[in-house]
């Protein structure tokens, strides 16, 4: 622990630096709207996080309108009374989007940290479970770089980040009450990953699905024992006994523990509540409760906005007949529900993994999809950088994104401007997008896999 501790003291320094470039950075490129322009890209606002239409919201209800009226914004009231006042000040000689942009840059450089911090504590967990099977020396060699650094800078200094950050939206917001949901689950206290769960749900409804991590991570802690691991060891100790004792604290570790689990219900409960009575004072002059559920969840499950974007469900609902409609609403948003038992029972013992997993699968299905949703999930996938070091199509994926995230522009510019193209070349743009993301899931799947195979080979060896 000494040596791994003396390794974490020396890349703090680089670390700190490289972090501070990357804010500073964001900073220098606020200054840059304009020219920029990404506050009308279509893969980096969406109708649900775009930061213009909540300024709209926001005027709507200083004139005693309903933020809803005119279909224009679709988020949290709770959120439009938090960033709405901030879009109507302005500093002198200033962009009259600094103070939000300012807010982004804070949200984005805070969940860097929760993403160091949770990766730091993922990676202890690790070696201890590693040590606890008598395969301490494989940690030592595997571990060449500090995988939470490496996630943390990987957010930080991602493009799709970047442009998320400076792109006048809500999506760095709603990225860090998912972090926070996750380190607080990892970390084990209950009311901060439910609190984080709450609004980050209420923020995006997608995260909702984010539950069965949470409660795993709780549970168990970041990294449990696989079974058959487990059963493995166990019979090979059975033999031995000298080392009896380890066997007792492997099957210790193992217990899932319901105390923190109950304790995250009572608190999704108060949050939930807290959050409604919020809501329901906001909205009391505007329809209620009910008004705001068929704003935003109900807009975001009906797919009523068939605006171009970086997702493909615009471009088959512009195509189906209208009596198919809400046939393929259900299809596309069961296929989401169908993939979270399976998944949930393969990668139970590696619940930020898993979380990692579902939040790509959303990113491709859901109807309002932003490169912002891949920065965060790429960032968790950078937590197992030693574990999937052998994972295939690596160069591949990495060339993939990057043409795509070129050609995407690119092609719109063709369709919407100067008219020489068709939706099919900006379609064709969002099908490439969803088939680098599946590759990614199949092969970060397969390759955890089979780390945790060789783990078992090892284990049988020794």
């Amino acid at each position: 622990m000494k040596e791994e501790e003396k390794k974490n003291m020396k890349t703090k320094p680089h670390f700190w630096r490289w972090a501070v470039a990357s804010v500073i950075f964001r900073l220098v490129l606020i200054y840059f709207p304009k020219n920029l322009n990404l506050a009308t890209r279509p893969e980096v606002s969406t109708p649900v996080t775009s930061l213009r239409r909540l300024a709209e919201g926001y005027w709507l209800t200083q004139s005693s309108m309903s933020p809803y009226a005119g279909s224009m914004y679709h988020g949290s009231p709770l959120l439009l009374s938090v960033l709405g006042p901030l879009t109507m000040k302005k500093i002198e000689g200033q962009p009259y989007h600094l103070l939000c942009s300012l807010v982004s840059v804070i949200a984005d450089f805070i969940s860097a940290m929760l993403i160091r911090a949770t990766g730091l504590k993922l990676r202890m967990a690790y070696c201890e479970r590693l040590k606890s099977l008598g395969l301490g020396k494989l940690f030592e060699i595997s571990e060449i770089l500090p995988s939470e650094d490496i996630a943390a800078l990987v957010y930080l200094w991602n493009p799709l980040t970047i442009v998320t950050c400076v792109g006048f939206n809500t999506t760095p917001v709603e990225n860090l009450f998912i972090i926070l949901s996750l380190y607080g689950a990892c970390i084990r206290v209950a009311p901060l990953a439910a609190f984080g769960w709450v609004v980050a749900s209420h923020l995006s409804l997608y995260p909702t699905i984010l539950i069965i991590p949470v409660i795993l991570l709780l549970g168990n802690g970041p990294d449990a024992t696989p079974r058959k691991l487990f059963r493995m060891y166990k019979k090979d100790e059975a033999n031995n006994s000298s080392k009896g004792q380890v066997v007792n604290g492997l099957s210790e570790q193992k217990k899932f523990s319901l105390r923190p689990v109950g304790l995250f219900f009572v608190w999704v409960f108060i949050w939930t509540l807290y959050t409604l009575v919020l809501c329901g004072i906001f909205m009391r002059n505007y329809g209620g409760l009910s008004e705001m559920f068929n704003r935003t969840y109900g807009f975001i499950l009906t797919v009523k906005d068939l605006s171009p974007n970086i997702g493909v469900l615009w471009y088959f609902f512009a195509e189906v007949f209208e009596f198919f409609r809400d046939f393929f609403l259900i299809v596309f948003h069961v296929n989401i529900l169908f993939m979270i038992l399976p998944l949930a029972i393969r990668l139970k013992h590696r619940p930020c993994f898993l979380a990692f997993v579902y939040m790509a699968i959303c990113s491709m299905l859901k109807p309002y999809p932003s490169v912002g949703d891949s920065a965060l999930y790429l960032a968790l996938l950078a937590l197992f950088f030693n574990e999937l070091a052998e994972m295939q199509f690596s160069f591949f994926l990495f060339c993939g994104f990057i043409g795509v995230s070129l050609l995407s522009p690119v092609m719109h510019n063709l369709w919407i401007w100067r008219g020489t193209g068709n939706a099919n070349f900006y379609f064709a743009t969002g099908m490439a997008y969803a088939c680098f993301q599946i590759i990614l899931v199949v092969e970060s799947v397969s390759a955890m896999l089979n780390h945790d195979r060789k783990i078992r080979k090892l284990v049988a060896a020794t």
